[in-house]
C-alpha cells in the first residue's frame, strides 16, 4: 500500500512561509486537499511530488525519504497532473499520452505491447481516444485537460497526484473525472487531488483542510466534525448539506438562520 508521510515540513517561497510545520499521513483511497486561496495546497502537493524543495522536516514515500529518490524512481512511483499543461501544441494526442511511459521504457527505448495497452486504456478512461491523431493546438481547454489526465494515467504509478484536475472541464466531464478517480482508488491507486470545487472534493474518501500554510484538520468526507472544520476555514461563508444522498457545499447568506451540519428537512407539502 502506497503511503505518504510528512513530518514538520517547512517551505519558504520568497518572503512567504508557504508551509509551516506540516505533518500529515496519506494512505490508500482518494484524498482531496482543500482550503482558501493561498493556503498552501499546491505547495503541499508539489512537496509530495518531489517538485518543491523544503527546509526543515522530512517527506517519505513508503518509508523512503523523497530526497533520496532519483528523478526516474519518482517518475515511476507517482504520476503528476499540474494546473497548466506544458506539452508542445504540435504533438498529437497519442504522442502526448505516450510521454507517460517514458520513465519506464527510457528516452530511447521502444514501446512494448504493454506500453501501447496502457496508453490506449488511459485514453479511453479519460475520454480522449477519438482524437488520438489530432494536435494539441486544435483542442479546447477542457479537451486538453483530458489529454493531460490520460498522460498521467498512462504512467501506471501507484500514486496519482492532481492539482486542480477539473480545470476547464464542464459539469458532465467533472463527474466523469470523479467516477474515474473513484475507480482508480478502488483499484488500489493512492489518489491525492487539490480541489477548488468543494462539493466535488466531498466526493473523495478523505479531506485535508489547509489554512495559512498549515493542516487544520483531516478526516473522512462523511464526518460532521470535518464539515464543521470546513466551514470554519472559510469563515462560515459556506455550509455543508446533504442532497439526494450526497454532501454538497452551498453559500451561507449573511444573517440567515440556517441549520448546519445535517440534512435540511424537506418542507411539508413539498415531499418528492
Amino acid at each position: 500500500m502506497t503511503a505518504i508521510r510528512l513530518d514538520a515540513v517547512d517551505v519558504t517561497l520568497g518572503a512567504t512561509q508557504a508551509l509551516k510545520q506540516v505533518s500529515l499521513e496519506i494512505g490508500a483511497g482518494w484524498t482531496s486537499i482543500v482550503g482558501p486561496n493561498g493556503a498552501g495546497k499546491s505547495t503541499l502537493l508539489r512537496v509530495v511530488a518531489g517538485l518543491q524543495d523544503f527546509g526543515r522536516g522530512e517527506a517519505r514515500l513508503d518509508g523512503r525519504p523523497l530526497r533520496s529518490m532519483s528523478h526516474r524512481e519518482r517518475a515511476m512511483a507517482m504520476a503528476w497532473l499540474s494546473q497548466q499543461g506544458e506539452s508542445s501544441g504540435e504533438l498529437t494526442v497519442r504522442e502526448i499520452v505516450q510521454l507517460g511511459r517514458l520513465a519506464r521504457r527510457g528516452l530511447f527505448g521502444a514501446a512494448t505491447p504493454e506500453d501501447d495497452a496502457k496508453v490506449e486504456r488511459a485514453m479511453a478512461e479519460a475520454g480522449c481516444a477519438p482524437w488520438g491523431e489530432r494536435r494539441l493546438h486544435e483542442l479546447s481547454g477542457g479537451e486538453r485537460q483530458r489529454v493531460y489526465l490520460a498522460r498521467a494515467l498512462a504512467v501506471g504509478a501507484p500514486l496519482l497526484l492532481l492539482d486542480e484536475p477539473t480545470t476547464h472541464l464542464d459539469p458532465q466531464h467533472q463527474m466523469s473525472l470523479v467516477r474515474l478517480l473513484r475507480r482508480e482508488a478502488a483499484r488500489g491507486t493512492a489518489v491525492v487531488s487539490v480541489m477548488h470545487d468543494l462539493s466535488l472534493a466531498l466526493m473523495a474518501d478523505r479531506l485535508v483542510l489547509m489554512q495559512g500554510g498549515q493542516v487544520r484538520a483531516s478526516g473522512g468526507t462523511q464526518d460532521p466534525d470535518i464539515h464543521r472544520a470546513l466551514a470554519t476555514i472559510f469563515d462560515d461563508a459556506i455550509r455543508v448539506v446533504r442532497v439526494e444522498g450526497q454532501w454538497i457545499v452551498v453559500p451561507r447568506p449573511d444573517g440567515a438562520s440556517i441549520p448546519s451540519w445535517r440534512e435540511t428537512p424537506t418542507p411539508k407539502g413539498d415531499r418528492r
